[in-house]
């Protein structure tokens, strides 16, 4: 995989998993099992995220 895409990638990851966090919070008050699902989705998703992160950090540069 290209260093670009997994850049992309992880930071639509953690955006995406951020937002599915926070919309979690908000749908909890009316629908608690909903808000939960929504809440450890997004929390494992921009975690998944920041892992990427770091894989990227270990990639070589093609440029370089």
């Amino acid at each position: 995989m290209k260093p670009i895409t997994v850049e992309t990638l992880a930071w639509v990851l953690i955006y995406g998993g951020l937002l599915a966090l926070m919309l979690g919070i908000f749908v909890g008050r009316a629908h608690v099992p909903l808000g939960w699902t929504l809440i450890a989705g997004g929390g494992i998703v921009a975690v998944a995220g920041a892992v990427l992160i770091v894989v990227r950090s270990r990639m070589k540069d093609p440029a370089r």
